[in-house]
């Protein structure tokens, strides 16, 4: 029997980046908030401090901050017309699991996206003309530009104490910061950190090739930060064990670090871990939705928590399930077109780059951090001219010694063995001898891609599973192709013994593999409901007082790691829905 609870004023589905923000800023304005956060509680303090948090093995090879896909995972397809079957392990994204979600496991990185990337497909068709965007290509408009998003970017930024250099202040350009970056208000909160010597290596030789290197932006203090919530940072130490766990220095940004002390400490908020949200309570007449039913892991129990507002702030897959489940939105249908919910899936091309070897070289790959690289933004987005090209958007280039762990980093040339008395030798003598430049992809929406409900599997509450429909299409092996050339004319600069293997790929997506946990699409925010499920506030077309956030709102994915735009994205809404929404509930925008 389910058993119904006193009402709040707010509740908030998944507690990672978005959903604390949001908490923080509904429950300053005054309101009662409830956190639904289905994996367990956190603190720095009990769970990620020495010697434990080290631990390759733990968190990196063996995933114990990921979400486990025996209590629900989503089913696989390349094309429509096969027969999907269950992601049985994590492997080429990684949910995260816990309070904080996959801003644990993140490596730190924050790249504000690009104007043009606000105005995908309007900037394209007036720099190029319409008829070069394919007609399979669903790329969309944000719902709002850079310059309307910059104020909520830095509100972003100096939550996270990010590290690095502006290369655009106020419209002025400024040399050894990313001269393509949008006009930023601010100079970065903190300076760069220390780059290693494959980043510095990788500057020169691109700046002598003309193009533009700058200090790759990370959420690793590179100095001790007092963040706008008035809670401390430590300085990062170069460890090497950014992602996949958390940081025992307390150098890396995150919500257990950054906005949750501020949370626990208020009257307002109630965290309810172990809380699985199954569905939204819907009124489809009445435009609105009442409160969310959850499972108590714990127990077993089933809760309904009623409340005036309700935000979905769980990874993308989270999100997109609960709006199936709960019967919100029109479903997409690739053959029609119609419906937005589920439609323009994208991901990010990855596992992409340039291995080198340097004989008269030893790196120290085993300190250093994401951060301590070197990135370049020349052939990111439409930073380049694509005429003639036949294909749109492009990739980011980065090039340091970020961890360098003994289990995961085992760098040997073309033609060494996989295995035995060679390969050993090999990992002995170019462990320190190698450096990369990794190489990831924007990602534009196309009509075959999307997610919806499996007719044949279920989730451990019977609830039938997201299934995901996804492959890579000819833009896509085209920017993989045309950036890793421009990016082995750089790693031929830097003059290596040796070269290669330059990773690239033809063939079908494969899911298995890591590649990126930059997922993103699903209930994509635009000006028209046939064509998306939320309008420019996040707010869903269906119900009024419905948000959501995070990545699964964005129409197409960029080069650029997601998660600066989505932490704008939240400051955004938060604003829309305390200066506005509350003191007048209804549509924000009118259809």
């Amino acid at each position: 029997m389910v058993k119904r609870l006193k009402e709040v004023d707010a509740v908030i589905v998944g507690m990672g980046w978005t959903g604390a923000i949001m908490a923080r800023e509904l429950t300053k304005a005054g309101l009662t908030v409830v956190g639904l956060e289905r994996g367990a509680d956190m603190t720095p303090q009990q769970d990620f401090a020495l010697p434990k948090i080290r631990d390759e093995l733990r968190y990196t090879q063996r995933m114990e901050l990921v979400q486990d896909p025996a209590l629900e995972t989503l089913t696989f397809r390349n094309r429509g017309s096969e027969r999907a079957l269950p992601m049985r392990r994590m492997g080429s994204f990684l949910p995260g699991s816990g309070l904080g979600g996959s801003g644990n496991l993140w490596g730190g990185l924050l790249f504000r996206y690009l104007p043009s990337d606000h105005l995908c497909r309007s900037h394209i068709a007036q720099r190029y003309g319409a008829g070069v965007i394919p007609q399979d290509m669903t790329i969309q408009d944000w719902a709002m530009t850079y310059a309307e998003l910059e104020p909520h970017y830095d509100k972003f930024d100096k939550l996270s104490g990010v590290s690095g250099k502006a290369g655009n202040l106020r419209g002025e350009k400024i040399k050894g910061g990313n001269v393509f970056e949008g006009p930023r208000q601010n100079e970065y909160p903190n300076p760069p950190l220390k780059m290693t010597e494959s980043a510095l290596m990788f500057e020169q030789a691109a700046r002598e090739l003309g193009y533009n290197p700058f200090p790759q932006p990370i959420c690793n203090s590179s100095r001790p930060y007092t963040n706008s919530e008035g809670l401390e940072l430590g300085a990062c130490v170069y460890c090497g064990h950014c992602d996949r766990a958390g940081c025992q220095s307390n150098a890396k940004a995150w919500p257990l670090t950054c906005i949750m002390p501020a949370l626990r400490s208020d009257p307002r908020f109630t965290l309810r871990p172990k809380s699985w949200a199954t569905r939204v309570l819907y009124e489809k007449a009445a435009r609105k939705v009442t409160g969310v039913l959850y499972t108590d892991l714990s127990s077993g129990e089933e809760y309904e928590q009623p409340a005036g507002l309700v935000v979905l702030s769980a990874y993308v897959f989270g999100n997109v399930s609960l709006m199936f489940h709960s019967g919100i939105g029109e479903p997409y249908d690739p053959v029609t077109g119609k419906g937005a919910l589920g439609k323009n899936y994208c991901y990010q091309l990855s596992r992409m780059g340039v291995t080198m070897y340097f004989e008269n070289k030893e790196f120290n790959p085993f300190m250093g951090a994401p951060g301590s690289s070197m990135a370049l933004d020349d052939f990111n987005g439409d930073n380049f001219d694509h005429a003639g090209l036949g294909f749109l958007g492009g990739s980011r280039f980065a090039c340091g010694h970020s961890d360098g762990r003994p289990i995961g980093y085992r760098p040997v040339p073309p033609g060494t063995p996989r295995w035995g008395s060679e390969w050993k030798r090999a990992t002995q003598k170019w462990y320190g001898k190698a450096a990369s430049i990794a190489v990831s992809g924007s990602n534009y929406a196309n009509r075959n891609n999307y997610l919806d409900l499996d007719p044949t599997y279920k989730d451990a509450l019977g609830r039938p599973l997201l299934r995901l429909t996804y492959n890579f299409v000819e833009n896509d092996y085209k920017v993989m192709e045309y950036t890793l050339a421009a990016a082995a004319k750089i790693a031929q600069a830097m003059n290596p013994t040796v070269i290669g293997p330059i990773r690239s790929r033809r063939g079908d997506y494969d899911i298995a593999p890591y590649q990126s946990t930059h997922n993103t699409g699903g209930t994509i925010m635009g000006s028209d409901p046939k064509t998306s499920v939320v309008n420019r506030y996040l707010q869903s077309w269906d119900a009024d007082n419905l948000f959501i956030m995070g990545s699964s709102t964005f129409p197409q994915q960029s080069a650029n790691n997601p998660t600066a735009p989505a932490g704008a994205l939240a400051y955004w809404a938060a604003e829309a829905i305390v200066g506005s929404y509350l003191k007048s509930p209804g549509p924000l925008v009118h259809a």
